[in-house]
Order: structure tokens, then sequence, then C-alpha cells
């Protein structure tokens, strides 16, 4: 079993955040799927948030935060969470750079990252990886040893930080392997205390509760996400941001 943590949305912010989904979406139920697990939060974003200050997200990853699959620019995770969080948090102005390069291993990206840290002031970093290195195997201690080390990196360099674990895709080729994988993501993380986009989890209980309309979320190669799961991730990810940069708001502990 593995701790999750829930945070309940306002009902105000959960139908803010409800508003304008893709007509494509309309074949796939993007209901509010809590995705956080790790018991963290994201306090160094409050004080901003309070005050309306500009907050700075850096989005970097692999093909996930590129957007392949998305039909625009503006239908990628990154560019939809910054339109939610916008709304969500009126008063600050909100950039998410998105530094996606499809097709990336945790290695690449973690150089990258270190130069992107290097070159520029961040308020959040999110994270996203795994993916590509469950498909392609490889030495999972290394895998592990990898991500604390990116996580060390964002620490030393001050922003705050959440991770968000691979997709769940029902074609995968190696199950085992692949949840070895997001499973290493999450023991990582919990270690070291940094919240955790659990998508795997969120994008299967979607597969779960309706194969056939599932599909819709995926792009035509049955693997990327499409603009509807895109958006689908973006408000689950806002939702729990939401909750994470306000810590007094009410939590509730569950595991599975």
């Amino acid at each position: 079993m593995r701790a999750a943590m829930r945070f309940l949305a306002l009902p105000v912010i959960a139908a803010m955040l409800s508003a304008g989904a893709p007509a494509q979406a309309a074949s796939f139920s993007c209901r509010e799927t809590p995705i956080v697990r790790a018991n963290a939060t994201l306090a160094p974003l409050s004080n901003k948030v309070a005050q309306g200050q500009t907050l700075t997200i850096l989005a970097i990853g692999s093909s996930s935060t590129e957007g392949i699959g998305a039909s625009a620019k503006d239908k990628t995770y990154p560019a939809r969470l910054q339109a939610l969080l916008g709304k969500a948090w009126p008063k600050s102005k909100v950039e998410i750079v998105n530094a996606g390069i499809g097709g990336e291993t945790a290695p690449q990206t973690l150089a990258r990252l270190k130069a992107a840290l290097s070159a520029r002031a961040y308020d959040l970093v999110i994270w996203q990886v795994g993916t590509n290195d469950a498909v392609k195997g490889g030495d999972l201690d290394a895998f592990k040893a990898m991500v604390g080390e990116g996580i060390a990196l964002v620490r030393e360099a001050g922003p705050a930080l959440a991770i968000l674990d691979p997709q769940y895709f029902p074609s995968v080729r190696d199950p085992q392997r692949y949840g070895q994988y997001v499973e290493a993501v999450g023991d990582v993380a919990r270690r070291e205390a940094v919240p955790v986009f659990g998508r795997y989890d969120a994008m299967r209980e979607w597969h779960r509760s309706d194969a056939e309309a599932f599909k819709a979320a995926l792009w035509t190669d049955g693997f990327h996400m499409s603009d509807a799961g895109y958006d689908c991730l973006a408000r689950d990810m806002a939702n729990a941001m939401v909750g994470m940069a306000a810590p007094s708001r009410p939590v509730v502990a569950a595991s599975r």
C-alpha cells in the first residue's frame, strides 16, 4: 500500500477549475482525481500567493511536458496549468516555462535541469521523470540515485519542488518493470518529503472507470496524452497545488 494525501478542494475552487474544458474532453469524463502523494506541501508559495506576487514555475521533462500529442502549444499540460492557476490565484501573475524535450531519460533531463537552475531563478520546479527510463529499462538503483540527485540539486538552488511521475497506458509491454520505476519515483520522493503528482495512479483510475472513454485521453499512438488527457491532468494538478500552497486547508490521509 502506498501512502497518499488527498486534498479537499473548496467547492468554489473546484468549480472554477472545471470551467472551460476543451470540446475534445466531451467523451472523456474529467472528474477530480486526487493525485498527490507524500506528506509534503508547497508552503514556500503561500506568501507569494497571499501577497499577489509573480510566480515563476519551471516545468521540465520529456514528451509529456513538451506536449507531444497536443494539437497546439496552449493545449499542453504546462499551458493549461498556467491558465488554471491564473484563475485560482488572480492576484498573482503565473508564468510556467515549458522545458520539455521528447524522448529524454533522467540523466539527460538532469543535466538540463542543472543548467536551467543556473540560468534563472524559479519559485517552483515541476520535474516530470521516469517514463522513458521505465520504457527502456536499465539500472533501477542508478535511476533512483538520479532522482535523489535531482531533488538535492533543486533544493540547493532554492525553488520548491514537485515531481510528476510516469503516465499510465494500457499497451505497456512490461507492466512489472514499468511499475517498478513508478514505485521508485514514489519511494525516493517519500524519503525526501517531496510531493508527487501521481499521474500513473490517476490515469489508471480513469481507465478502470471507463476503458472505452479513456481512449480519448490518449493521442493516436496510444501512448502520449491528447488535448483531453493533458487538460484533465492539468486540472488535477491545479487542484492539488491550490491545496498544497494553502497548508492550513484540511487534508485527509488515505492509503491505496
